[in-house]
């Protein structure tokens, strides 16, 4: 998710997006998130909140994977 210079920089932090600008992060992210990158990874490549990006992939239609970590299964008795 490279931009050139000069170009308006949608990923500013702090700064709000609405219309094109917030359509253009959302499919470069969900573009990011489907190819393997985790959300942790796309905020900090943005700048912007984990929650930020949460919800810009969730109103993308993105379907997010499961959370990582422990995923064991309790062992029958």
């Amino acid at each position: 998710m490279r931009h050139d210079e000069g170009d308006e920089h949608p990923m500013d932090k702090g700064k709000q997006l609405t219309g094109p600008a917030r359509d253009k992060l959302a499919g470069e992210l969900k573009t990011a998130y489907e190819s393997g990158a985790s959300i942790r990874a796309l905020a900090q490549d943005t700048g912007r909140s984990y929650g930020f990006v949460h919800r810009i992939l969730t109103e993308a239609g993105t379907t997010l994977r499961g959370r990582g970590g422990d995923t064991r299964t309790p062992l029958p008795h």
